[in-house]
């Protein structure tokens, strides 16, 4: 054979090599751009939650206002004289007992006077006892015939009239020793001084005002309930007195409603008495009292079944499943809610008795998400 015949079938299987290998690699490059089917996704798992049935309870119908605590025994000390103060025995907040001396204005000037008096007594005195023996002597000399019956009448007159000064003179002593009493402020009954506004040295009168004592012991709650509320208004009906933080300080009834309505407030006075064991509260201080006007059932939620988004309060409810295939699914739903009761809130709208709420988990909850109510 010669040599072009042999480099002609050498180049023939070349190319045919070359087909082989190309075809081969296209049908590779074909059966590598093939997609698998997608897989189907996995079922979701129910996630296990505690659950409680929205239950009708006693939710009470009422209403806060601002009330005043003021004591039942209560006085603002102010001198009957005029003087300066010379001392003063106490400061404010001591507590004090009744008849203690609180202050002390000059009574020099009055004790003069006293003296004085008492030296005018006892020149009327002296004329009374003389007046005395003297008429005892014109009756016995009356009576043996040495006088005459007008000189009797005389000395009976004389010793009547002396008799009448005398006892004129000695209520007149006994009002002045009063008078001095006056220099002395004492307490009118056991309680707390408050504020001192007077120093040593002051000249006080009848309308300075020295300080004040308060009975802590006796207080009452006054409260002003508007004229809207005058046919639910009556005796006995329940009152808490409420702190800063809504906890509740006292728990009493109203004794005392005003037979007459505020014209400048427009409403009614009502008094709660404040039990002798509340050491929390003071006079003049101003607290909230609620009043409850009713008690009616009503659907009530766990606080802890609550959340809250963008201030609107919502609670999510275990509802049946809405695939249709059993189960239970987690339902966001809008409440209207009530002030707290307890551990509840009243439900106003958004929930009936018999719904499932859900109070676990609930930060990992959304709208249809299955759930497995445990409780």
């Amino acid at each position: 054979m010669s040599k072009a015949s042999k480099a002609l079938r050498t180049t023939a299987r070349g190319a045919g090599l070359g087909v082989t290998l190309g075809v081969g690699i296209f049908a590779l490059t074909l059966s590598g751009c093939k997609k698998p089917a997608p897989a189907a996704p996995p079922a979701m798992r129910a996630t296990p939650v505690q659950v409680a049935p929205v239950t009708l309870n006693p939710v009470p119908n009422s209403d806060t206002y601002v009330a005043t605590i003021k004591s039942r025994r209560s006085s603002t000390m102010q001198p009957q004289v005029d003087g300066n103060l010379t001392k003063i025995y106490v400061h404010s907040g001591e507590a004090v007992k009744a008849g203690q001396v609180l202050m002390q204005i000059d009574p020099l000037k009055q004790m003069a006077t006293v003296q004085s008096q008492q030296g005018t007594e006892s020149q009327k005195k002296a004329l009374y006892l003389y007046n005395q023996a003297e008429v005892e002597r014109q009756k016995k000399l009356y009576e043996a015939g040495v006088t005459s019956k007008q000189s009797y009448d005389i000395e009976v007159q004389a010793f009547e009239n002396a008799k009448a000064d005398y006892e004129s003179s000695q209520s007149l002593t006994g009002s002045q020793k009063e008078q001095l009493k006056y220099y002395q402020i004492r307490a009118p009954f056991a309680g707390i001084v408050g504020d001192v506004p007077v120093h040593v040295g002051d000249y006080v009168s009848a309308t300075t005002i020295l300080t004040t004592v308060d009975e802590n012991a006796d207080l009452e709650a006054y409260i002003y309930l508007p004229t809207e509320r005058t046919s639910q208004v009556r005796m006995g009906l329940p009152v808490e007195i409420l702190g800063n933080d809504g906890a509740v300080l006292v728990k009493s009834a109203i004794n005392f409603l005003s037979p007459q309505v505020d014209n400048g407030l427009q409403s009614i006075l009502a008094k709660a008495p404040i039990p002798r064991t509340a050491q929390v509260l003071r006079n003049q201080q101003l607290v909230n009292a609620k009043v409850t006007w009713s008690t009616a059932p009503a659907p009530t939620v766990p606080v802890l079944a609550v959340v809250r988004v963008g201030g609107q309060p919502f609670v999510f409810v275990a509802a049946p499943s809405p695939d249709g295939k059993g189960g239970f699914a987690a339902h966001q739903v809008a409440v209207t809610l009530g002030d707290t009761v307890g551990n509840t809130y009243p439900v106003l709208s958004g929930l009936k008795p018999g719904d499932k709420v859900i109070l676990s988990g609930l930060q990992f909850l959304q709208e249809g998400a299955p759930v497995q109510p445990l409780g």
